[in-house]
């Protein structure tokens, strides 16, 4: 990926999601115009999730999502629909296809999970050129549902056009809106950023998170002052006037705080994630349940990465060390990476994620989801490590 590309992550999920056959790679070649996806007569055809990055007029940078059917059979169709479910939890805007028949208790089943998640909807009655009931069909869908279908055929620009314009205007609003740093920092404020270049940011590359909060005060106009944590003493010498807001990196959040002018506020590269990607009041609350953990608490970490651990791996060496430390040695860490995410939880008395870089807002956002459903407290690496510092109510939090 160039530095000029727009990551997965930070684009608007737009999944499709019906049985096989029901023309969903179609649809999906149809609205990029391109033969994104492998198209068949066949069931069964699209087997693991087919991802494709483009930008949609209106909408800027998407990705469609082009699923398996939810109504695979079998061993490996069970496995296809369980991706298809990690898909839908990805997802943003969320396009259902209703095929030929008049049993659709799968489709309507979905069609709750989805209300249930306040994704955004659209439900469509395909291939209608090669149904002789779409009218009935459409009106059936809409009866069943209670939301208004787009009757659709590929070979019809128009129709294929308003399933485009139905994308745009579900949108959810906030989109566009969040900020990486919120509102700590504001247009004219001196910025300096503390970049430890580690294990973790190997040589000739910056983080993305680094990348994406410079990204973000560039567009506020501020001024950007970049340092090794080694330093920082001598850029806060050179400068005239305290800077407004210091950003750094959570392992050095203890060192950056002992040194920061009184008149600087103080957040890190992680804290900032925990707003822009996930649930940050839910974050700062659960954390504070570290002080009522047992000495034999079992503790989840999720990293979205899914590289080979490090000497020095912040979520694997650093972060299980200052928890034994802090707890004692008998509590149980287990380590999952990428999308490997526990459906039950219950078994944990704390989940801790990473900033999630790497993983879009919404299925950070339905991890949280699924922790405050099982009665689970969960927070990030950046909150958790303000916490072990003994700082958590001295450092700045943005606003979701």
């Amino acid at each position: 990926m160039s530095l000029n590309e727009t990551p997965l992550a930070n684009r608007l999920h737009i999944g499709l999601f019906g049985r096989r056959n029901s023309g969903k790679s179609s649809l999906l070649n149809a609205l990029t115009g391109q033969q994104a996806a492998l198209v068949s007569d066949t069931p069964g055809t699209t087997t693991d999730p087919v991802y494709k990055a483009m930008e949609l007029a209106g909408a800027g940078p998407v990705v469609f999502i082009d699923t398996a059917g939810f109504d695979d059979v079998g061993e490996l169709g069970g496995k296809r629909v369980g991706k298809t479910r990690l898909a839908a939890e990805k997802t943003d805007i969320a396009l259902l296809l209703f095929a030929a028949g008049d049993d659709w208790t799968e489709e309507l089943r979905w069609v709750k999970w989805f209300q249930a998640r306040k994704t955004p909807l659209a439900v469509i009655v395909s291939r209608v050129d090669e149904r002789a009931d779409a009218g009935a069909a459409a009106k059936a869908v809409e009866e069943a549902t209670g939301l208004q279908p787009l009757c659709v055929s590929v070979r019809d620009a128009n129709s294929v056009e308003a399933v485009r314009q139905t994308i745009l205007r579900l949108v959810p609003e906030e989109y566009d809106d969040i900020s990486v740093t919120g509102g700590l920092a504001r247009p004219g404020d001196t910025v300096l950023l503390v970049m430890p270049q580690d294990i973790q940011a190997p040589k000739g590359r910056l983080i993305l998170p680094q990348v994406q909060t410079i990204r973000d005060l560039l567009e506020k106009s501020c001024v950007v002052v970049a340092v090794t944590t080694a330093a920082l003493p001598e850029a806060l010498a050179r400068l005239k006037e305290p800077p407004a807001l210091i950003i750094t990196d959570s392992q050095a959040f203890a060192g950056v705080y002992a040194q920061k002018p009184r008149e600087s506020r103080l957040t890190s590269f992680s804290v900032l994630f925990a707003a822009y990607k996930g649930d940050i009041e839910y974050y700062a609350a659960s954390a504070e349940k570290l002080d009522e953990l047992p000495p034999t608490a079992r503790v989840l970490i999720a990293e979205a990465c899914t590289h080979k651990p490090l000497d020095g791996d912040i979520g694997r060496i650093k972060i299980p060390a200052a928890l034994k430390k802090r707890l004692g040695p008998n509590i149980t860490i287990d380590v999952r990476s990428g999308n490997d995410f526990p459906r039950d939880l219950t078994p944990y008395d704390l989940v801790i994620h990473c900033g999630g870089c790497m993983f879009n807002r919404r299925y950070v956002l339905s991890r949280v989801a699924d922790a405050k459903a099982q009665g689970v407290p969960m927070t990030n690496y950046g909150i958790l490590l303000a916490k072990l510092a003994g700082i958590l109510d001295k450092i700045e939090l943005p606003a979701e």
